[in-house]
């Protein structure tokens, strides 16, 4: 099975202990875990400070599975949720893939950290699942709020610790093992 996980920082696997654009290594990066555990050929897209595009990005036709994590770098700069919203909408509508075929994931809210000291942020960020979810239920794609899967997050308030990245992992394995999920 071939999945492309398109996402920011956290999907790359960024360290937030380096400051130098560093990640951690492959036994620490949620998409390589999930790689593991699930057999599947997992392409990782991650890029630090990825915002949601405003172009069209058009994924391969042979795509088994496109799992999108974004907004966090949308929320931090300084857009509104309905605004991150609806530029999530624009990019979906042009992926050229089937909408079975796609899984949005609500990131996890940030905390008050380093990079996140105005509470509002992490208000916002909190919002942002359920207006994900009913982006998801209208566009009829597959959804999963990674609220729920217990994330660590470092001491910036918005990146994946080690353990974070390996809850993620475990979370959405959950959730892709679900024979439901996938048929």
């Amino acid at each position: 099975m071939k999945v492309i996980c398109y996402g920011d920082s956290n999907t790359y696997g960024y360290d937030p202990r380096s400051y130098f654009g560093g990640r951690y290594d492959s036994d620490h990066r949620w998409t390589d875990i999930l790689g593991r555990r699930t057999g599947w050929n997992i392409e990782n897209q991650g890029m630090n400070g990825r915002e949601i595009p405003g172009v069209p990005v058009h994924f391969s036709e042979d795509t088994d599975l496109l799992i999108i994590m974004l907004g966090t770098n949308d929320l931090l700069q300084g857009r509104s949720v309905e605004i991150t919203v609806k530029r999530m909408e624009q990019f979906l509508l042009h992926t050229g893939l089937e909408w079975d075929k796609i899984l949005l994931i609500a990131p996890p809210p940030m905390r008050e950290g380093a990079w996140v000291t105005d509470p509002r942020l992490v208000k916002a960020s909190l919002s942002l699942a359920d207006a994900y979810q009913q982006l998801a239920l209208t566009m009829g794609i597959h959804f999963a709020n990674a609220g729920d899967w217990n994330i660590s997050l470092a001491f910036d308030g918005v990146h994946f610790t080690e353990d974070g990245h390996t809850a993620f992992a475990r979370g959405l394995s959950l959730l892709l093992s679900d024979g439901s999920f996938l048929a």
